[in-house]
């Protein structure tokens, strides 16, 4: 936050839903929505998709409007009208000029309490979404992801692809619809956000009069999930073997998330990391190698992706285990120091944006009741020291390997070889 800009304001309505704003008076646009913590990990087996899907289906119509009138009165007023899913959340956001952030709340409020759910726009829309699982499986860099999350936390709702299934997507009815919709969106669930050109009492008082329709029970926590590894490979005719290879990682509620967020910077987060130094710019093994770190209410992952020719699979895979490997014993506090300063442009770059930051601001209060300024998480970073990555690293690689390859990947060492290669245990299937 800037030092002239106004402290973040929080309301909790009567019902418990939360309304949170940050007003940036320089400028003359607001970025706004409607998070609800719901995603595909909430989703029971045969509901499989179906987050993403009605994020889908909120926009073809409601009581009030036809699905063309919402999309018209949102861009008459310049409104730039989307909707994502994502494994925990669920989120509808638009930006726009201040002075008209009541007709979005308006819309928003009805394509949420009063979406009519037509037959026959289910059907169409289903037709679209099957497109969508077509056009993932047809893109490796798209559909790798979904597999490594299947690997890893196996026959579990947060291994499930976002998207669902060819079967569980047609199997999908009205009934259905509303059934999910009245069990996940409960007001303690929900978080209205606004960045930007905003007025925080109207913005709360909008809210208390829009939104009052919704259940204010607290929906079922998910299962917690449990990190098993493994592997799957899909041997297709195609130019480059495209790889993720990963273990567990910590959740967003461990304190070493942080370090690991460092540890796989440090290895994959840039032109200067390990990775694509001794990968790309010493063997000429990869075009694209980088390492994240992802984490969840109650787990996280490690992984690194790359792309590499048939014969060049196996070397790419044993360097790269051999430099993850090495960083949990010798990261200097150089690299560290690297890292740090490109988390922080990073960090302070989101802060910049109203869309980041509303986006920002809506997660962290669904996820630890509270907001985390930019100075926690920058005195956060300062006090890594590469004692605590190194730690991180080799907690994280004391887990079972998760291998995901699409592609001519023949030559990809078994699970068990990669276990072995840094003393990891082998993931009990294999």
């Amino acid at each position: 936050m800037s030092m002239n800009e106004p402290a973040p304001k929080i309301t909790t309505l009567r019902s418990g839903l939360r309304v949170v704003s940050q007003s940036m008076p320089s400028m003359r646009t607001v970025a706004a929505g409607v998070w609800v913590r719901a995603g595909s990990r909430d989703e029971a087996p045969e509901e499989h998709g179906l987050a993403h899907f009605l994020e889908h289906m909120a926009f073809k119509g409601t009581a009030r409007r036809s699905a063309q009138q919402i999309v018209e009165q949102m861009e008459a007023v310049g409104g730039d009208l989307n909707a994502s899913t994502t494994v925990e959340t669920t989120s509808y956001y638009v930006r726009l000029m201040g002075e008209h952030l009541p007709v979005a709340l308006d819309i928003f409020a009805d394509i949420l309490s009063n979406s009519t759910f037509d037959p026959q726009e289910i059907k169409r829309e289903k037709d679209v979404v099957l497109q969508e699982i077509g056009a993932c499986e047809d893109s490796p860099e798209d559909w790798l992801p979904d597999l490594f999350m299947e690997s890893a936390f196996a026959r579990q709702p947060i291994g499930r692809p976002i998207l669902g299934t060819r079967q569980s997507v047609k199997s999908f009815d009205r009934a259905g619809i509303r059934r999910y919709l009245d069990q996940r969106y409960r007001e303690p669930a929900i978080a209205i956000a606004a960045a930007g050109d905003v007025d925080h009492e109207r913005l709360a008082a909008d809210a208390e009069r829009l939104f009052g329709g919704f259940s204010d029970a607290s929906p079922t926590a998910p299962a917690k999930a449990r990190y098993v590894g493994g592997e799957v490979r899909k041997l297709r005719r195609l130019e480059q073997a495209h790889l993720m290879l990963g273990f567990s990682g910590f959740s967003y509620h461990d304190d070493e998330q942080y370090a690991a967020h460092a540890f796989a910077h440090i290895l994959g987060g840039a032109m200067s990391s390990r990775l694509f130094q001794e990968v790309r710019e010493k063997r000429g093994l990869a075009y694209a190698i980088d390492a994240q770190h992802w984490a969840y209410s109650d787990c996280g992952v490690f992984c690194m992706s790359a792309g590499a020719g048939e014969t060049d699979v196996a070397e790419l895979i044993h360097v790269s285990l051999d430099e993850i490997a090495r960083a949990t014993r010798d990261i200097n506090d150089e690299e560290l120091a690297r890292a740090r300063a490109q988390m922080k442009v990073a960090l302070m770059s989101g802060f910049e944006s109203p869309s980041r930051r509303v986006d920002q601001a809506a997660h962290q209060l669904l996820s630890y009741d509270r907001l985390i300024s930019s100075e926690e998480i920058l005195a956060r970073l300062d006090a890594l020291t590469v004692e605590t990555v190194r730690a991180a690293g080799a907690r994280m690689l004391a887990s079972p390997p998760t291998l995901t390859a699409i592609g001519p990947a023949k030559h990809a060492p078994r699970i068990d070889a990669i276990a072995a290669r840094v003393g990891a245990p082998t993931p009990a299937a294999a």
